[in-house]
């Protein structure tokens, strides 16, 4: 009895862990450890030299992974050859940009002109304020403001005379511009093909990764026709607004809240403001009040209602990835960064839940 209970309290014996031992690395496996950190090196440093072709590729994959399901219902339901579909497309879309040029610049630089016609008027209505006329003798607002606005017509020729002075660096835009449509136009023409040929290389993974390609261009295209379709939308209820409280040039207007809105975070607020100083040209307060709480109203059913219903789960990116990512990508290419930036957060996080969910089974086959 007594021995029996004596085993029961005795602890179970722990196996001590084996010593850790240091040995010097074999020569193959200092070879290959160079190897390998200089064959990275090589490819930092040459894709550093050729970044600006990697830049234009970046551009031309986004604009293909957006273009590809047009293309793909366009080609279900007419018999026509792919190739000649994409070219109509592109010339849809290039007939689309010269329309806005044609109605936004000419509006534009008319309402420039009105704006420096009606500034005296303008002055001397604020100068009725009793307090508005005692900050404006001691620091004369409105003086500044006509001299500003007789100046903005030369402004504007001086502008255009600079566009002209730099004519011959147009000529390298259009060229990448070729160059960019060029090879979106053989992604979207072959891209399967080359994808296909891609995962072939992969064998037994092959399916996870198909499957991996096809979210990744499920996400960066919702969201890039999903931004378009709710920029359209804004540029719609933008007119429509305009057009009530009886403010010209209600369409160039429209379309340049449209454009903004397809910035992130910051651009629907830039349209906005740009819109209100233009009504409070017109018909301060009034108008220019009830712009504003459209633009509060809409910004919030645009928000909260449109775009999860336009997105959906596709992007389910966290906010402060989000600001973190439009930040970078502005830094990196302007307006263009800023419009790739969301899309590429959302490729980034599919390839990382990707990695992680496949990670504990790596984890047990070592």
């Amino acid at each position: 009895m007594s021995i029996a209970r004596t085993r029961q309290v005795e602890p179970a014996a722990v196996a001590e862990p084996a010593p850790v031992q240091l040995a010097a690395p074999s020569l193959k496996g200092v070879i290959r450890m160079v190897a390998i950190v200089g064959v990275c090196a090589v490819g930092l440093y040459l894709t550093w030299q050729v970044r600006g072709v990697v830049r234009l590729v970046v551009v031309a994959l986004f604009i293909a992974l957006t273009l590809m399901p047009i293309v793909d219902a366009a080609d279900a339901r007419v018999r026509v050859a792919r190739a000649p579909l994409i070219l109509a497309l592109f010339l849809i879309l290039a007939a689309s940009v010269v329309v806005v040029g044609a109605v936004v610049v000419p509006s534009a630089v008319k309402q420039v002109r009105q704006i420096s016609h009606d500034a005296p008027r303008y002055a001397t209505e604020l100068r009725g304020n009793a307090t508005v006329r005692s900050y404006d003798d001691r620091y004369h607002i409105t003086a500044s403001i006509q001299r500003d606005a007789r100046a903005l017509p030369s402004r504007l020729g001086s502008a255009t005379g600079a566009l002209q002075a730099v004519t011959v660096k147009v000529f390298g835009a259009v060229g990448q511009l070729v160059t960019v449509l060029s090879i979106a136009f053989l992604l979207i023409l072959r891209g399967r093909n080359y994808m296909n040929a891609l995962l072939h290389l992969c064998g037994p993974r092959e399916a996870r990764y198909r499957t991996l390609a096809a979210d990744v261009n499920h996400a960066v295209a919702t969201y890039m026709l999903g931004n378009v379709a709710i920029s359209g939308l804004a540029t719609l209820a933008t007119w429509l607004v305009l057009t009530i409280l009886g403010v010209p040039y209600a369409l160039p207007l429209g379309i340049v809240v449209g454009f903004f809105d397809l910035i992130p975070l910051v651009g629907a607020t830039i349209g906005a403001v740009i819109v209100a100083v233009s009504i409070a040209t017109v018909d301060f307060p009034t108008a220019t009040l009830i712009w504003l709480v459209f633009v509060v109203l809409y910004q919030r059913f645009e928000n909260y209602l449109l775009q999860p219903l336009v997105y959906g789960r596709a992007l389910d990116i966290d906010p402060l990835v989000t600001i973190v990512a439009v930040l970078a990508g502005a830094s990196l290419l302007g307006v263009l960064g800023a419009l790739l930036a969301i899309p590429v957060a959302a490729a980034i996080q599919i390839l990382l839940r990707d990695w992680s969910s496949h990670r504990p089974a790596r984890a047990l086959a070592e």
